[in-house]
């Protein structure tokens, strides 16, 4: 059954021109559904290097021909927050770093393929992490995502309306972005944050299928709002912890079958499982959080192993094309 890409806003229906800030497209600049009313894959990730050198290695390995006379370029060339290249019916997007970053984006990228009128799209999101027990250099496929509370849901704090009376006017004020506030007297919505589980399946299959020289898991993934404090580093510039407080921590969550943490997850799956767009996520560990918190190896190291989990999403498409 095809199903096509909907949104949850009975205003953008009837919005004259949508523009889509931050990857600089509108709907009255550019003709999505010719344009991208083909897509079927959405790949998202951090570095927009790192998601230029994929859109290269898909146009390789997918033998996908560009039409004549063009070649891969940015489409958000008119904006510096994310890059996008199209390559056939696959978009490879950058996403900066964290939650609210990949938000921004989630919400673009839904509206454009709802513009465009596209069908059975799968967001995957390909990214580096830390890996809890494992060898660096291992693959994760997320099978559901935590915070760091060991929830398995995303909480949103939506605004606040505030009265005010001063003499004999009324102000009303919408509290959007005062974290203070919003932690205090904002309305907190939770979201459930669970990924597609027949998407997943089909990437485990698909990674055991695969003669692959690296060790591939699949486990829970752990989301933090933070790089240093939240994920119990120990050389950040504010540490009030011990080092046996972080391993307590760190052990609870390998327990808890978390096999990684990094910082995107919660909130990408709890968008897309709101939507109802089957979603995934796959990353490669960079250290192992039980032995060390800084990242020693070599550099050209890292950017092999950076396209591991490429290398069976890859396998994946294939099969689906």
């Amino acid at each position: 059954m095809h199903r096509g890409v909907n949104i949850c806003n009975p205003y953008v229906p009837s919005m004259g021109v949508d523009v889509l800030y931050h990857v600089g497209l509108a709907t009255d600049t550019t003709d999505l559904k010719k344009q991208f009313g083909d897509v079927k894959f959405v790949i998202m990730g951090g570095s927009p290097k790192r998601m230029k050198k994929i859109a290269e290695i898909l146009l390789k390995e997918l033998d996908i021909q560009l039409p004549c006379g063009t070649g891969l370029a940015n489409i958000a060339c008119t904006t510096d927050r994310y890059e996008m290249y199209k390559v056939g019916p696959i978009l490879s997007v950058s996403h900066g770093m964290g939650i609210p970053s990949i938000s921004i984006l989630l919400h673009e990228m839904a509206k454009l393929l709802y513009h465009a009128g596209c069908q059975d799209v799968r967001f995957i999101r390909l990214g580096t992490c830390g890996g809890i027990g494992l060898e660096p250099g291992s693959v994760v496929i997320t099978t559901s995502c935590l915070d760091c509370a060991f929830n398995d849901y995303f909480q949103l704090v939506r605004f606040a309306s505030f009265v005010f009376f001063v003499g004999s006017h009324l102000l009303h004020f919408l509290t959007v972005m005062s974290i203070l506030l919003q932690k205090i007297l904002g309305k907190t919505v939770r979201r459930p944050a669970h990924l597609d589980e027949h998407f997943v399946k089909e990437l485990i299959e698909t990674a055991r299928s695969m003669k692959l020289d690296f060790n591939v898991v699949s486990g829970k993934t752990m989301c933090a709002d933070d790089f240093y404090e939240e994920q119990g580093r120990l050389d950040g510039a504010i540490c009030e912890y011990t080092e046996e407080e972080k391993m307590a921590f760190l052990k609870k969550a390998y327990d808890s079958g978390v096999r990684n943490l990094e910082m995107e997850s919660l909130g990408f799956a709890a968008f897309c499982q709101h939507l109802k767009i089957k979603a995934a996520v796959i990353c490669v560990t960079l250290v192992n959080r039980l032995v060390s918190d800084q990242i020693s190896t070599p550099v050209d190291v890292l950017h092999a192993w950076q396209e591991r989990p490429l290398e069976i999403l890859i396998n994946y498409i294939k099969k689906q094309m």
